[in-house]
């Protein structure tokens, strides 16, 4: 039996156990509270958030580690604050079972966001 994919931000994250949902939760309120205007979309099968039709950030929850997709250009912006992280093209992995570095995803998303705003 297929099961089908989640449709909302809430069924992604209803999917996850405790722990995980927890970070995503805790992840998904610092970006919501930056920018509430953003909507909240399903986008490449992960939780996104879109700021004028544009996709801002993307975030994911995996079995060892919450992924924040901010773009290359963001990830590359915070490249030394990101060193102690796995990182990848335009994305970022932070370790599940430690404190999630709500700061430092805010100063990504509000650089995020001033990007957008520059590009309008």
């Amino acid at each position: 039996m297929a099961t089908s994919k989640p449709i909302t931000i809430d069924a992604y994250i209803a999917e996850f156990p405790e722990p995980v949902r927890k970070d995503l939760e805790a992840v998904r309120h610092t970006i919501r509270k930056l920018v509430p205007q953003a909507d909240e979309t399903i986008s490449y099968g992960i939780p996104t958030f879109k700021l004028n039709g544009r996709n801002l950030v993307h975030f994911a929850g995996f079995k060892n580690h919450i992924g924040l997709y901010p773009t290359p250009v963001a990830a590359e912006a915070f490249k030394k604050e990101l060193s102690a992280y796995k990182t990848g093209k335009g994305s970022v992995q932070f370790p599940l079972g430690v404190p999630m570095p709500l700061d430092l995803i805010t100063r990504m998303v509000q650089y995020r966001l001033s990007q957008q705003m520059d590009a309008s």
